[in-house]
């Protein structure tokens, strides 16, 4: 584990993840919905990582299944800890501790729905209650409109007494703009005793965290509060609305940021960029494009528009446009689209094409060669400056395995061509249009499948008559009469011609 600053670290974190969130109107648990490349809970979780805490608990309630498999998943040093009865944030502290065992200095706690914290934003609270030698310390936050949220109450030294829910405030109280946002860190065995005695004579009959902070005040305790300074970081999520803003604001910083590194994204509105895509300074992004997941785009490469891109790696110069790519390599020089599908195990060497209306899987693809358009190409492996013609199938699937295709260097493959694999193409060898081609084609060779053309005449006539087929065809033979006795009659008169 990467060494901290002392002023900076805590012994344990614990994040509080065991509510319904019945307003969110889904099955999914709450803390599960995504944004910005990660669950809820894995944004928290990410957030408190760099303060080094020895462990990690998460208390899970409902739900609680899926959210401990995530948790498996996505940060597998994060214990899960069952609260069967959901009885309050305080008792959901208390489970937490009593699973954390002793713990010598600071706890963390934190609720999992708060997608927008920040490390720094963690690591300058502890700092704060280690510099004040604070037993508690509160993140809070200066809001424009408090409503329905705990007033942060403080003396006139400034020093932090109470948290007081809006429906017990008064009313100067209800006038204060600083709030609670919901994470503490504070001595670990104070806030454990303090658990012990918060009681729930309370409208939900609950025991509540907020009450720790003014029994140690009553105690004496040194209790502070640290003003975070982007309040947006302690925003929670509640409901679908509120998720989509979480959403906005999260990608809105990503792409500040990119932008201030010199990435080109031509218009924010429209670029949705996860917190665990890469993007180079130079690369440009152009409207509607999405980075999902691990993407990682380098310098000078164009997305866009209209493109999506899912765990892709993007080469320098590279250019992808209207196209929808996953788990693909595309190397430098090399070009995507328009309405490309590049499926998983793609590989595109530098300067590589895949064009229009191609899908491609599973297939690496040499240098400078290319598929141009209408083609699917499956299970295969493409040698350097070899050309796929048009409508051109790789034939990979028998109904009960895939099989592989082999093209060389230098290969021009015939429009309408159907590779059927186990099949290879050699070095410098072509295959004409319309081929079927079931056996390896030998270096240099010309490989022609298909059957001899045979005309049937007057089939139309017989088969479909009063069709439109059978009359266009009808008129058109007897217009080809015509002119055949049009040219019998100039033959006979041209004798005369020099009467």
């Amino acid at each position: 584990m990467t060494q901290q600053n002392p002023t900076t670290t805590v012994d344990a974190v614990v994040v509080l993840a065991a509510g319904q969130g019945t307003r969110m109107r889904s099955r999914t648990p709450k803390v599960l919905h995504q944004l910005g490349g990660r669950s809820m809970l894995g944004h928290v979780l990410a957030a408190a990582e760099p303060l080094g805490a020895g462990q990690t608990v998460v208390v899970v309630g409902s739900g609680r299944e899926s959210v401990a498999e995530h948790l498996a998943q996505v940060a597998p040093h994060a214990r899960p800890v069952v609260q069967e009865e959901q009885r309050g944030s305080g008792h959901a502290a208390a489970v937490a501790l009593d699973a954390l065992g002793p713990v010598a200095g600071a706890v963390l706690i934190v609720n999992g729905d708060a997608p927008l914290l920040r490390g720094q934003t963690l690591a300058a609270l502890v700092g704060a209650h280690t510099d004040a030698g604070n037993v508690l310390t509160v993140l809070t936050a200066e809001v424009d409109d408090p409503t329905g949220l705990g007033r942060i109450v403080r003396d006139d030294a400034g020093a932090v007494r109470a948290i007081v829910e809006e429906k017990d405030a008064d009313p100067a109280q209800r006038a204060v703009r600083e709030v609670n946002a919901g994470v503490y860190v504070g001595d670990a065995a104070a806030v454990r005793e303090a658990l012990t005695r918060v009681g729930s004579g309370n409208q939900q009959g609950e025991q509540y965290l907020t009450d720790v902070l003014g029994l140690l005040v009553a105690d004496g305790a040194r209790v502070g509060g640290h003003r975070a300074e982007d309040a947006e970081d302690t925003l929670g999520c509640n409901d679908q609305r509120e998720l989509a803003a979480r959403r906005r604001t999260m990608n809105d910083r990503v792409l500040d940021d990119l932008m201030r590194a010199g990435v080109v994204v031509v218009d924010p509105r429209t670029t949705w960029v996860d917190v665990t895509a890469e993007v180079t300074g130079e690369a440009v992004l152009h409207p509607g494009t999405q980075l999902l997941g691990a993407t990682a785009v380098a310098a000078g490469a164009v997305v866009g528009p209209d493109s999506t891109l899912l765990d892709c790696e993007v080469g320098e110069g590279a250019s992808v446009v209207r196209s929808h790519c996953q788990l693909a390599v595309i190397g430098a020089a090399a070009t995507v689209g328009p309405f490309s599908y590049l499926r998983p195990g793609t590989r595109l060497a530098r300067g590589a094409k895949v064009g229009a209306f191609v899908e491609t899987k599973n297939v690496e693809v040499g240098e400078d060669s290319k598929v141009p358009h209408l083609s699917y190409v499956g299970d295969a492996t493409i040698g350097r400056g070899s050309n796929v013609g048009a409508a051109t199938v790789f034939v990979n699937y028998d109904g009960v395995a895939k099989h592989h295709t082999t093209v060389g260097d230098h290969v021009r493959i015939g429009s309408d061509t159907m590779l059927v694999a186990p099949v290879t193409v050699g070095d410098g060898a072509y295959t004409a249009a319309g081929s079927v081609i079931t056996k390896d084609v030998p270096p240099g060779s010309m490989a022609v499948a298909r059957a001899t053309q045979r005309n049937v005449g007057g089939w139309v006539g017989r088969r479909r008559p009063g069709t439109p087929a059978a009359e266009a065809a009808a008129a058109a033979e007897r217009a080809a009469a015509a002119r055949d006795a049009g040219g019998e009659q100039s033959s006979v008169t041209a004798p005369g011609a020099d009467q």
